[in-house]
């Protein structure tokens, strides 16, 4: 190996060490990966940015913005509302609601069909009274699913698109290209999902009760202020947790300059100590009203406002939030003091220091008090998804005929070769301007800049393997160490590695690391690169066994009240009937030789 090869193999192993570690957010290593092999000597300077302009960047950031522009346009909201006769029963309600989200999911970004479902889905189940766990795990894989039958659906069809061109097709995949293998596998999936996918799930999700009060999806924390007139001044902490009618956790007595993370049995309590608990509303209420308690707000807001202009509301932090990595600080910055945090449920996690110290994350359920007013305002603000049942204004139904039409149209210019499909995207997307479906103050804020800049900077460190050989030298390994096996099981390992990596990291940067590999293993192998593409494609969209490998599982995970290990209960079998269908129809459409 050459010393460039050495170096670009060893910032590979580093940059895949370092998504899957999770400690920094991956744009930022993806961007450090870009300036470190500049700085190397990998990629010219003059290249750097090169990735940025790449047509798989474009798309995806003009398919996030036209997904937002069919979000105002009402079109998920209104066939949801057409679905209520179907949720009476039980599987006629999973297997409904998965199928709307992943047809969805098809032509619109699956995390944004997701976060259109989910107060659909949520309220359905508190009409029926089932548990929102039976629900929102097969919505979050019908949109995984979804986003696997057309280029426009995820991000890694888009990628693998425009990789076509570097073979010898020398054209990008079109739109229904994907359609021959995603389609089959995305019907006998959400099959697979609503018939017995959700009976996997541990008994104890299956029976929690439907979201009826706020803090039901999850235990919170919270923060109750003992005032000079309760009852618990004086008295001793452990003659309180010995109570048979304390129901919450206690996990820290905060002072005003100090904090008791590991609570002592003989502490004695004083005025104005804040108990930072964990429990459900049902319990915290009671609680608060026999021990005369004060439920704080970690962010001091709300003052001078009458009482009967606040609401409390909870909203999920999603993954294009901007309170994602930031605290109530920033909370109460943006929000002008309007806004205040009254409790936080993250799923798995108990915690044991003052809200006001915590971070957000991509998942969080915010339990959040503001003006009545307001609330839908703060909701699109801060990048919420709605948890309870509200009455918002989920889209321009006037206009959905209209914003179909823009979309079908710029569908069809693509399909039919008139201009690039991202060329007609945009034009859709300053049509969705003018006719003022989309607000040009509101035409970036569903991008995913993260995702952006993944792109942006993988893309050269990505041509980086193979200007300096090393997707060669890669690929012959993989045949080596293969020897004796036919073409369709080198298919399958492959498929097999891509999605091991997507549980794990970005599916983008997935694509962006295999798809290079895979292009050079098919020319060793001296067959149509094609199917190795498809095979990287699916791969990467089939993040099923982890919260962490697509943010859709990530998402449901709080006001599902799932934990970790339940992810691969319904993702490992789906994920084994994925790969046994995909490798045939792998084949069967995209043929080794011709």
């Amino acid at each position: 190996m050459t010393t460039d090869q050495i170096l670009i193999s060893g910032l590979l192993i580093l940059v895949l060490i370092m998504f899957a570690w999770g400690r920094w957010r991956y744009d930022i290593v993806a961007m450090s990966a870009l300036i470190l092999a500049s700085l190397l000597g990998l990629i010219p300077y003059d290249q750097a940015f090169n990735g940025f302009s790449h047509p798989a960047v474009i798309t995806v950031a003009a398919v996030l913005v036209i997904s937002h522009a069919l979000k105002n346009a009402g079109v998920v909201s209104y066939i949801a509302s057409k679905l209520s006769p179907y949720t009476h029963n039980q599987l006629l309600h999973i297997g409904a609601m998965t199928l709307v989200v992943t047809v969805a999911s098809a032509f619109m970004n699956n995390v944004g069909a997701l976060a259109l479902m989910l107060p659909v889905a949520i309220a359905t189940a508190n009409k029926h009274n089932r548990s929102p766990a039976l629900l929102l795990m097969p919505l979050a894989f019908g949109s995984i699913l979804g986003g696997m039958t057309t280029m426009i659906g995820t991000p890694p069809n888009i990628i693998i698109a425009t990789f076509r061109t570097e073979t010898a097709a020398g054209e990008p995949f079109s739109l229904f290209d994907f359609a021959p293998v995603g389609i089959p596998v995305a019907i006998i999936g959400v099959i697979f999902v609503a018939l017995i996918g959700w009976r996997l799930l541990p008994k104890e999700r299956l029976k929690q009760n439907a979201t009826t009060k706020l803090y039901e999806v999850g235990d919170y924390v919270t923060e109750l202020k003992i005032p000079e007139n309760s009852p618990l001044v004086g008295t001793v902490l452990k003659d309180l947790t010995a109570d048979d009618s304390w129901e919450l956790a206690l996990i820290g007595i905060a002072h005003p300059n100090s904090l008791i993370s590991q609570p002592i049995p003989g502490y004695r309590f004083k005025s104005d100590d804040v108990l930072i608990s964990h429990g459900k509303a049902e319990d915290l209420s009671e609680l608060i009203d026999r021990f005369k308690l004060e439920l704080q707000s970690a962010s001091g807001a709300l003052q001078d406002i009458a009482p009967g202009e606040l609401t409390m509301f909870e909203g999920i932090v999603s993954d294009t939030s901007r309170l994602v990595g930031r605290g109530l600080p920033f909370l109460r910055r943006r929000s002008s003091g309007s806004l205040s945090l009254l409790g936080l449920s993250r799923s798995g996690e108990t915690f044991r220091k003052r809200l006001r110290r915590v971070k957000f994350e991509v998942g969080d359920v915010l339990l959040l008090q503001g003006k009545t007013d307001e609330t839908e305002n703060n909701i699109s603000q801060f990048g919420l998804l709605p948890l309870a049942p509200r009455e918002l204004s989920l889209g321009q139904k006037r206009k959905l005929g209209v914003a179909v039409a823009i979309f079908t149209a710029a569908i069809a210019a693509g399909l039919f070769n008139l201009m690039p499909l991202y060329i007609a995207f945009l034009i859709a997307i300053f049509a969705y301007v003018l006719l003022d479906i989309l607000p040009v103050r509101n035409i970036y804020d569903e991008i995913d800049w993260p995702v952006i800049i993944l792109l942006g900077a993988m893309i050269p460190v990505g041509q980086a393997l193979e200007n300096t050989g090393t997707t060669i030298i890669m690929a012959n390994s993989i045949v080596s160490m293969t020897g004796g096996l036919s073409v369709p099981w080198i298919l399958l390992i492959i498929l097999v590695i891509t999605m091991f990596l997507s549980d794990i990291i970005n599916n983008a940067a997935t694509v962006l690391v295999m798809a290079p590999i895979s292009i050079s293993l098919a020319h060793q192998l001296q067959v149509n690169t094609d199917p190795f593409l498809m095979a990287v494609a699916v791969g990467a969209s089939c993040a099923f066994l982890t919260p962490i490998g697509h943010q859709s599982n990530t998402l449901v995970m709080g006001p599902g009240g799932y934990k970790f290990s339940d992810y691969w209960r319904m993702g490992l079998p789906l994920e084994i009937i994925i790969v046994a269908i995909s490798v045939p129809l792998i084949l069967w459409a995209w043929p080794l030789h011709g």
